[in-house]
């Protein structure tokens, strides 16, 4: 029997750095009962509605997601209200948004022009408040499932109003795989989520684990973790990044030249595919002098 996507990929050392989704937000709405592999169009939300959800966030590189708290999950169709989160990641101006909504259709009608410029919506209470969204979705990927609902579980135990399993956070082989809302740091093999909870509580991140900053492309997020490997930094806010320039808030740049390099070795991306070439990222950080 082969090995799942997850245990090959930590077997053969896969890099994490640089395989966070891209998105400048986020907005996650609670949808109970089961879901399906692309959950927004395979669960008990209403399929037409869950592809304009879709494409309305895709068009301002917002990331959209479903959510539910850890436990047990009845197949029933629920309606009446629902948590929404809503998180803005740009560094030094974070922020996240909540509430309870009457109908996924208000989600529709976000100004999600405004959520992608930094606006929180009027009609949520911004609270700042660190949630962590640990992807548990078997149906995608059984790695989800069985390395991801005893990290939720357990998290969700100490932080029981902060944690949620989710849909999709990309990256099934890096299972338990989550994200850390506001601030959209992607985390995989996670060995346990209220660590996450406590640094950002203090305004800090946790460099083992860390896949990126969702806020910048892939690019951007390996730059900004060899800084942070090079320099110790853990603040949330103290980098920020434009390409692969990493300027933290003090007035130090960096510019951090990346290659990619054939790792050698072969590994599915999701359990079930094919192997296919592995790939690393080789980073070089250079200093750069004050003008």
């Amino acid at each position: 029997m082969s090995e799942s996507c997850s245990i090959e990929s930590e077997r053969v050392g896969e890099q994490l750095a640089g395989t966070a989704p891209y998105a400048v937000a986020w907005v996650a709405l609670e949808q109970n009962g089961p879901w399906g592999a692309k959950a927004f169009t395979a669960s008990h939300l209403d399929p037409a509605l869950g592809r304009e959800i879709e494409s309305r966030a895709a068009a301002y590189d917002v990331r959209p997601s479903l959510i539910r708290r850890p436990g047990r999950h009845a197949d029933e169709h629920e309606e009446g209200a629902r948590r929404l989160l809503v998180a803005y990641t740009v560094p030094g101006r974070t922020w996240l948004a909540e509430g309870c909504i009457d109908s996924p259709e208000q989600v529709v009608d976000l100004d999600w022009e405004a959520v992608a410029a930094g606006e929180p919506p009027a009609f949520l209470e911004r609270t700042d408040r660190p949630h962590l969204l640990v992807c548990t979705n078997g149906t995608r990927d059984v790695c989800c499932a069985t390395r991801g609902r005893p990290v939720a579980a357990a998290a969700h135990a100490s932080h029981p109003d902060q944690v949620w399993e989710v849909t999709h956070t990309s990256g099934h082989r890096f299972a338990p795989t989550a994200v850390l809302l506001p601030f959209g740091t992607v985390h995989g093999r996670l060995a346990e989520g209220a660590s996450l909870l406590g640094a950002a509580a203090q305004g800090n991140t946790i460099l083992a684990g860390s896949r990126g900053r969702s806020t910048w492309p892939a690019e951007g997020q390996v730059a900004e973790l060899a800084v942070r490997e090079l320099t110790g930094e853990l603040d949330l806010d103290a980098l920020s990044v434009d390409g692969t320039t990493v300027t933290h808030s003090d007035g130090r740049r960096w510019d951090v030249v990346t290659e990619l390099v054939d790792a050698g070795v072969e590994r599915a991306e999701s359990c079930g595919k094919a192997l296919v070439p592995m790939t690393r990222v080789a980073t070089a950080v250079r200093p750069v002098p004050d003008r």
